[in-house]
C-alpha cells in the first residue's frame, strides 16, 4: 500500500486518465478526491471506489473558477484532514489552424490547463505548507510539452507552460518537502482523443484511420497508443517517491514518440 493514508485530489477524474489514476491510487491506500466539472459523474466515480473498499469524495470543480477550487479543496480538507497529493489532470483539446483560431477558444483552453493548474496548485500548497508534512504535485503534460503538432497551438502552448510552472513549484516547494513533476503521455485512446480523430481527418483531408496511423502514431516505435494504465503507473511512481531527489522533472510516456 504505497499511498496508505495519503489524500489525493485528482482533477478531471470522473473519466479517462484521471479516473484510472484515482482507481490505482485507491488500491494503493490513498483517500481519493474526485474533482470534476460534472458533479454527478464525480459522485458516481467516488461511489465506485467506495464500493470496492476505498475511501473517496466527489466534488464539483470548475478548475477555472477560483471560488469553486478553493471550496473544493476546503471540502477535501474538512473530510480527510488535508491534501497530500494533487494531480492536475483536467484538460480539453481544440483543433484549428492558427489563422482560423478564435481568441475565445485560445483563452478557454489556456484557462482550463494553466489557470486551472495554478488555482489548484495554490490552494493545495497553502494546505501542504500549513501542515508541514510535505506533498506531491503532478501535472498532466503531454508529448506536446516537448514537441509541436499542427492545428494545436493553444494546447501545445499550455502544455509547454505546465513544465515552467512545475519547475517553479519544485523550487519554491523544496523547503516544505513538496515535490512537483510532469507526466508527458503520447496519444491515449480517451474520449478526448477520439473526438480529435474526425476533426483532424476533416482538417487534413484524410481518412480517420490514416489520422491514427500516419499522424498520431507515426513517430512511435511500435504503432501503439499509450494506455491510461501506463500513465497511472507513472503517476503512482511520482506520488510514492518520497524525496526531493525527484522534483521539477518531466517523464515522457509515449511508446518512443519523443525521446530525450
Amino acid at each position: 500500500m504505497r499511498l496508505q493514508n495519503k489524500v489525493a485530489m485528482i482533477t478531471g477524474s470522473a473519466s479517462g486518465i484521471g479516473k484510472e489514476i484515482a482507481e490505482v491510487f485507491a488500491k494503493e491506500g490513498a483517500k481519493i478526491v474526485i474533482a470534476d466539472l460534472n458533479a454527478n459523474e464525480a459522485d458516481a466515480t467516488a461511489k465506485e471506489i467506495i464500493a470496492k473498499g476505498g475511501q473517496a469524495l466527489g466534488v464539483k470543480m470548475d478548475v477555472t473558477n477560483e471560488a469553486e477550487v478553493d471550496q473544493g479543496v476546503a471540502q477535501a480538507i474538512k473530510t480527510f484532514g488535508g491534501v497530500d497529493i494533487l494531480v492536475s489532470n483536467a484538460g480539453i483539446q481544440h483543433i484549428d489552424p492558427i489563422d482560423k483560431l478564435a481568441l475565445a477558444d485560445w483563452k478557454k483552453l489556456l484557462a482550463i490547463h494553466l489557470d486551472g493548474a495554478f488555482l489548484t496548485t495554490r490552494a493545495c500548497l497553502r494546505n501542504m505548507y500549513a501542515r508541514n508534512q510535505g506533498g506531491c504535485i503532478i501535472y498532466m503534460g503531454s508529448v506536446h510539452s516537448k514537441e509541436a503538432s499542427p492545428l494545436k497551438a493553444p494546447y501545445v502552448t499550455a502544455k509547454h507552460g505546465l513544465i515552467g510552472l512545475c519547475k517553479v513549484v519544485a523550487k519554491e516547494g523544496a523547503a516544505h518537502k513538496v515535490r512537483a513533476n510532469v507526466i508527458c503521455p503520447g496519444y491515449v485512446r480517451t474520449p478526448l482523443v477520439d473526438k480529435q480523430i474526425p476533426e483532424q481527418a476533416k482538417e487534413l483531408g484524410m481518412s480517420e484511420q490514416d489520422v491514427i496511423k500516419k499522424v498520431m502514431l507515426k513517430e512511435t516505435i511500435d504503432g501503439e497508443f499509450t494506455t491510461t494504465m501506463d500513465v497511472a503507473q507513472v503517476a503512482l511512481f511520482f506520488a510514492s517517491f518520497d524525496s526531493n531527489a525527484l522534483s521539477g522533472q518531466s517523464l515522457i510516456v509515449s511508446h518512443g514518440w519523443f525521446m530525450q
